[in-house]
């Protein structure tokens, strides 16, 4: 009797402890989510939000495929490189469709999210100056003191 309480105690734990594990985020979520920042800060027009959903959503399926072969042990160094290739011709055909001022804000946009996201800036007594974000080429170079 005791054995068959344990089992059961150790399966229902088991399936709780299963239930628990997050589930990764779906393509249409992955395409969602890239989606969002866009529709508000470019204000996109009904066709332009179809295009570039298509484009998000061929970029979304390799980053899902890319990820099960980085969790099975199988990508390469060529799986890798394709799929920024990839993110590279995208950006450039989000770019074509956009019009005027709104491929400047794309190019902000894209920026920021290189830099990692907004900054929130603090509130209160001890808010701490923001730091000073160097783009480009400047910003991949060491400190003069720093030199390897």
């Amino acid at each position: 009797m005791n054995k068959v309480i344990l089992i059961l105690v150790m399966v229902m734990g088991m399936s709780i402890f299963a239930k628990a594990q997050k589930t990764p985020p779906t393509i249409t979520e992955i395409t969602n989510k890239s989606m969002e920042p866009l529709d508000k800060k470019l204000k996109l027009n009904p066709t332009q939000r179809s295009i570039i959903y298509n484009y998000t959503l061929d970029l979304s399926k390799e980053q899902v495929g890319l990820y099960k072969k980085q969790v099975a042990g199988t990508y390469t160094q060529d799986d890798i490189a394709r799929f920024y290739k990839l993110q590279n011709e995208t950006t450039k055909n989000i770019r074509n469709v956009l019009k005027g001022d709104q491929q400047m804000d794309y190019d902000k946009l894209v920026e920021e999210q290189l830099r990692g996201g907004e900054k929130k800036k603090k509130k209160g007594k001890h808010a701490k100056e923001e730091e000073e974000v160097v783009t480009g080429i400047e910003g991949l170079k060491l400190p003069p003191g720093n030199q390897p």
